[in-house]
């Protein structure tokens, strides 16, 4: 482990001088503005600075050094010319607080990139404020909610939400102020009909679905799954963070969605991961319109202008308008893609998800070995039962290899899971290596288990990671 940047520090290596001038300004600083302690930053000359930062850059892992295979996130590559897009410097320099007239290639963009989304959606309108796919989610329960209180239906009071969900959705009912609803699965890893049958009842806000579930399977009912909550008066929710693999073949509105939101960090490739950015976009059928966040972006007469005239509005949920770096980049992406590129990313998404899951059975348990989507979820069921070694040794050996895990022990309802989504932008040569890595290490927990048990050896060695987590040491402190 290299140096922290502190002890890399000479005292004197970047002191500066600046020209003294004779300014006739007259600025009186607050007293209690004034700084009267030194700043306590490292002094570093700017060489070493910079070596100190593409050092610890090359520490990291991201999408740009290799496959990123985390089920459920869809880590996919992100193209350079969506980068280039988000840096002209005719959008990059823009102001929030500009007059409508000065920024009209913006509000056409967001215009357009709006009509793109409800087009692959199957929804007829969209709002691009929300910063993340959880917000994005919390502002479609918000309409749900908006949408029973308008029509003085306040029994309903719970959300329905299936055992494999992402934790997010029983997260953001709640926080919304829902009871969450559990509806169980089946033996095939789909919504059990007859438990969301008996559970359904006036009292019941909606569901949030997400479809391909966090297993990577298609839910098979879904139109009966609609049927069941719409003829009991709730609402369907989407939680997009599985679009990748149906975009452009098949559309959430068409299925019986009322409300989606989008990852367009995820699905439309723009990068993502350590706090953010990110869009959480979300879309509606005609009868939640009126809910959306404000403003929502018109067409008039020639001229693209920002709409607040929503009285039913669930108000603003982020300051100004939303990321809009993150939408340039989504825009860019679909634009480059078009229609039938689209469609082939869904396709080769899906490929590549079940080219791996057939390779990898021999030595890892897969549950539910079937057709998948965009991602599946195997085992470490084989290596526990033989010597006690876990999907966290076997994810943490993966490091040892060059390689990131995989997302581990999710979906809850899978003992020792391991989530796998190779996304569409990796090749059959990475999908090959991964498989040869993954079979190596199946071996040495056959025949060297304590091996695998002790890794990682190139990396940080085991931490605590829930006191890490929930006490992180996020400054340096010297001794």
């Amino acid at each position: 482990m290299g140096k922290l940047i502190f002890e890399k520090q000479v005292k004197g290596s970047n002191h500066f001088s600046l020209p003294k001038e004779n300014l006739d300004v007259d600025i009186k600083i607050p007293e209690d503005l004034i700084r009267t302690e030194d700043l306590g930053l490292p002094e570093l000359s700017e060489v070493e600075m910079v070596r100190h930062f593409t050092d610890l850059s090359h520490k990291a892992y991201g999408v740009d050094d290799g496959i990123y295979p985390l089920g459920s996130c869809t880590m996919k590559y992100n193209p350079k010319i969506n980068e280039w897009a988000a840096r002209l410097s005719g959008f990059s320099a823009l102001h929030p607080y500009q007059a409508e007239e000065t920024v009209q290639g913006a509000l056409k963009l967001m215009y357009e990139l709006d009509e793109m989304l409800c087009e692959i959606c199957g929804m007829d309108n969209f709002s691009l404020q929300p910063a993340a796919g959880a917000h994005g989610e919390l502002a479609g329960v918000m309409m749900i909610k908006a949408y029973h209180n308008k029509r003085q239906d306040f029994k309903r009071t719970k959300m329905m939400v299936p055992d494999s969900a992402h934790g997010t959705n029983p997260a953001t009912a709640n926080v919304v102020g829902y009871d969450v609803v559990e509806i169980k699965s089946n033996d095939l890893g789909l919504v059990d009909i007859d438990d969301l049958q008996a559970k359904m009842n006036d009292e019941i806000a909606g569901l949030m679905l997400t479809n391909p579930n966090t297993l990577g399977l298609f839910e098979e009912d879904i139109q009966e799954i609609a049927d069941i909550v719409h003829t009991g008066g709730g609402l369907l929710y989407y939680d997009g963070a599985n679009l990748n693999p149906i975009m452009g073949i098949c559309r959430p509105g068409d299925m019986g969605f009322d409300v989606v939101h989008l990852n367009l960090h995820k699905t439309f490739s723009t990068p993502h991961g350590g706090g953010g950015p990110g869009s959480g976009a979300v879309g509606v059928k005609k009868h939640l319109a009126e809910f959306l966040p404000v403003p929502v972006v018109a067409y008039d007469e020639g001229t693209y202008c920002f709409n607040y005239d929503l009285p039913y509005s669930i108000g603003k949920v982020k300051s100004f308008y939303g990321n809009f770096g993150v939408f340039l980049k989504a825009y860019t992406y679909i634009k480059s893609l078009g229609r039938l590129g689209i469609i082939e990313a869904a396709q080769q998404a899906v490929l590549n998800a079940n080219y791996l899951r057939h390779h990898l059975r021999e030595n890892y348990y897969i549950p539910y070995d079937r057709l998948c989507k965009h991602e599946f979820v195997a085992t470490a069921k084989y290596q526990m039962d033989a010597n006690n070694v876990t999907t966290l040794d076997i994810a943490k050996r993966l490091i040892d290899y060059g390689y990131h895990p995989p997302t581990v022990y999710f979906p809850l309802i899978v003992k020792e899971a391991m989530m796998f989504e190779p996304v569409e932008t990796e090749s059959k040569a990475r999908l090959d290596d991964l498989l040869a890595v993954l079979n190596t290490i199946a071996k040495e927990a056959e025949d060297n288990p304590e091996l695998v048990k002790n890794a990682p050896y190139t990396a940080t060695r085991r931490i605590d990671e829930v006191t890490a987590a929930r006490k992180p040491i996020v400054k340096w402190e010297e001794g």
